[in-house]
């Protein structure tokens, strides 16, 4: 993506790929992009109320305009897997609706067997990222 105009296309892209896998990983440095992407995948899926980083709740529940249930994660903020555990993470990933899951780095050992990789890294230029999809 060299700007933001290239947003919609790159969360069709990821549409497409949702079909075959319902958990979603974002992994990039703080900065790289993950809340903006996820916030364009919901827009594109009908989701009506504001889409934000759920940082200190740690999950946002939010209603495709098909009425499907998105779930929405971020561990940045967890010191250990113990709290991911205690608001039912593996219940939610085992649940078959969709998960976006941001830093998933810090929760290695409660991943899926299979799930999406997004990974996003910004490029030289500030506005210009890249993006790579690979199914685990």
């Amino acid at each position: 993506m060299s700007s933001l105009a290239d947003l919609p296309a790159a969360a069709s892209v990821l549409l497409e790929a949702i079909a075959q896998e319902p958990v979603i990983l974002f992994e990039g440095p703080m900065g790289a992009g993950k809340t903006t992407l996820i916030k364009e995948l919901c827009r594109q899926l009908g989701v009506r109320e504001n889409v934000s980083s759920p940082t200190f709740a740690l999950v946002n529940e939010y209603e495709s305009g098909e009425g499907n249930l998105i779930y929405h994660f971020d561990f940045y903020r967890i010191a250990e897997e113990r709290e991911a555990l205690d608001i039912g993470a593996l219940e939610y990933f085992d649940s078959g609706r969709l998960c976006l899951i941001e830093w998933p780095s810090r929760i290695p050992d409660l991943l899926p067997e299979h799930y999406l990789l997004v990974q996003l890294q910004p490029d030289t230029d500030d506005a210009a990222r890249t993006m790579t999809i690979n199914q685990v």
